[in-house]
C-alpha cells in the first residue's frame, strides 16, 4: 500500500520498471501511457488544482527523472504515478455534493478555508471520490449554517 497524497491509503500495480511515458487532458480528465503502454486516467474533479488551471497551466509540467512523478510548477501540485491506479469515479449523488449543487455560489476555496481543511480534499467530497467521516460531515454542515446565519446578519 501508498499513502496517496489526500491521505488515503491505495493498492497500487506499479512494476519496478512501469513509468510515465507522456501525459495529455482531454476537457475532463487526465491521461498517461506508461512505459509498459498502458493508458491510464483519472477525472480532474479528483485534482482541483489542475481542473481550474488553464489549457496553458495544465500543460506546463515536468516528469520527474524516475518517471513516477509530475510536477506543475506554477500550480505548486504533484501527482504521483499510484494516482491513476485509483479506480473510484466520480459519485455526484453524496451529501455534501447536494449542498453545494443548492448553493451554487459557495466557494469551495473559502468553505474549506473556514473548516481548516485543503480545498482539494473538500473537492473530493463533493465529487464523491472521497468519503467524509462523519466528524467531519458535521464540520461541513457547521461551517455551511455559520456562514448562513452570518448572511442573515448582514
Amino acid at each position: 500500500m501508498i499513502l496517496l497524497r489526500n491521505g488515503t491509503k491505495g493498492l497500487t500495480n506499479i512494476t519496478k520498471m512501469e513509468k510515465i511515458k507522456s501525459l495529455w487532458f482531454d476537457e475532463n480528465r487526465i491521461y498517461i501511457r506508461t512505459t509498459e503502454n498502458r493508458v491510464l486516467s483519472r477525472p480532474l474533479e479528483a485534482y482541483i488544482e489542475l481542473q481550474e488551471a488553464s489549457a496553458e497551466e495544465r500543460n506546463d509540467f515536468v516528469i520527474d527523472k524516475d518517471g513516477v512523478s509530475i510536477r506543475w510548477e506554477a500550480l505548486d501540485a504533484d501527482m504521483h504515478i499510484s494516482s491513476f491506479y485509483e479506480t473510484t469515479e466520480p459519485n455526484y449523488h453524496n451529501e455534501v455534493a447536494e449542498m453545494f449543487n443548492r448553493f451554487p455560489w459557495l466557494n469551495v476555496s473559502e468553505v474549506a478555508n473556514a473548516i481548516g481543511i485543503n480545498k482539494s480534499l473538500l473537492a473530493r467530497y463533493i465529487y464523491g471520490i472521497s468519503k467524509p467521516s462523519e466528524q467531519r460531515l458535521n464540520q461541513i454542515r457547521e461551517a455551511l449554517h455559520e456562514m448562513g446565519k452570518e448572511l442573515l446578519t448582514a
